[in-house]
């Protein structure tokens, strides 16, 4: 979270003001993080609950409405997912207005199961197969959705929050923002029909779903829903289970990683969706793209010291150097097509 904004939300104290708007004893909330927004669990009756608050330089009200309208959607047609409640005076959102921006509280039921962390999910076959199978079921129920209000609707892929800060990179960085704008400009070309760009959570990473012991998927953190081709939420998947190797021996890991990956998951995607070969074929490109909105928010606080050589975490510095140099040659993490 950018620190103007944390100051802002502390002063405020906007937290307190949301538990009150949905009958919430703050002092029961739980900070449990968030990178674009202030997230808290609850439990209430036996039953664990997240507030969630939305800065509104993230995100306007009208874009966390679509975004639980899509989630409503979703559940409603079968996808197991953690869903809105209702505040206390009936609303799926509470706008909390401040001089200096808004923001936007939502509730959620908290995901049934476990999250699968590094380096477990790095060989969990079984769930690769059911994440192919969750997904492939939503790009079907995103070809079939219209939202009867226009007004609310998510964001195009363009319009991502990072995408449309690239400037948060210091000014040393002009060969990464010359592959933005070749990545950006070979992806406005491709066509959007309805049976390749639709709505897309966005952000399928391990850390935005849970596992039942009996393999179940609950999704949840639908805030980087957006409009865009569906092998996007694909190359997403397969970014965040490659960028963990690095250094000399990391290209043959990273190979190994994807093409097991890609074996499983369209297993379980090809019994819900069908994706022509090309959008396929296109994964290195999403792949280009993750990285570089990945890139643009590590420097969203940055120091002025390009090495980060304060932080302690040595994968962080090892990563965010092999990501410059990656972007700067505008080449994919991994490319197996």
């Amino acid at each position: 979270m950018e620190n103007a904004i944390r100051d802002i939300f502390e002063q405020k104290d906007i937290m307190r003001i949301a538990a009150s708007r949905y009958e919430i004893n703050p002092d029961e909330l739980t900070y449990i993080g968030g990178f674009q927004n202030f997230v808290y669990e609850y439990q209430r009756s036996g039953e664990l609950y997240i507030l969630r608050i939305t800065p509104g330089m993230h995100r306007t009200a009208e874009q966390v409405r679509a975004e639980l309208d899509w989630i409503i959607y979703l559940t409603g047609n079968g996808i197991s997912a953690s869903g809105p409640i209702l505040s206390e005076d009936g609303n799926w959102t509470e706008v909390i207005e401040t001089p200096e921006m808004c923001f936007i509280a939502a509730c959620f039921d908290k995901a049934h199961g476990n999250r699968i962390g590094y380096p477990e999910c790095l060989n969990d076959n079984a769930t690769y197969e059911e994440l192919g199978r969750i997904t492939g079921k939503m790009h079907v129920l995103a070809k079939r959705y219209d939202n009867p209000d226009a007004s609310v609707r998510r964001h195009d892929w363009n319009l991502n929050y990072y995408l449309q800060n690239i400037d948060i990179l210091p000014p040393s960085h002009h060969h990464v923002r010359e592959t933005y704008y070749s990545i950006t400009e070979t992806i406005h070309k491709f066509p959007k029909d309805r049976e390749a760009y639709g709505l897309i959570h966005g952000d399928m990473g391990f850390g935005n779903f849970h596992v039942s012991d009996q393999g179940k998927i609950t999704l949840f953190d639908f805030d980087e829903a957006q409009y865009s081709w569906f092998v996007e939420d694909i190359a997403i998947q397969l970014y965040y289970l490659v960028y963990v190797y690095g250094g000399e021996e990391g290209r043959d890991h990273r190979e190994e990683q994807a093409l097991r990956f890609m074996d499983h998951f369209m297993k379980g995607y090809s019994r819900e969706n069908t994706l022509e070969p090309y959008w396929l074929k296109q994964i290195p490109v999403f792949l280009k793209l993750r990285e570089l909105i990945v890139y643009i928010g590590a420097y969203r606080n940055f120091d002025g010291d390009e090495s980060f050589s304060s932080s302690d975490n040595q994968w962080f510095k090892d990563w965010i150097s092999e990501s410059r140099e990656r972007l700067e040659h505008n080449e994919p993490i991994v490319n197996v097509w």
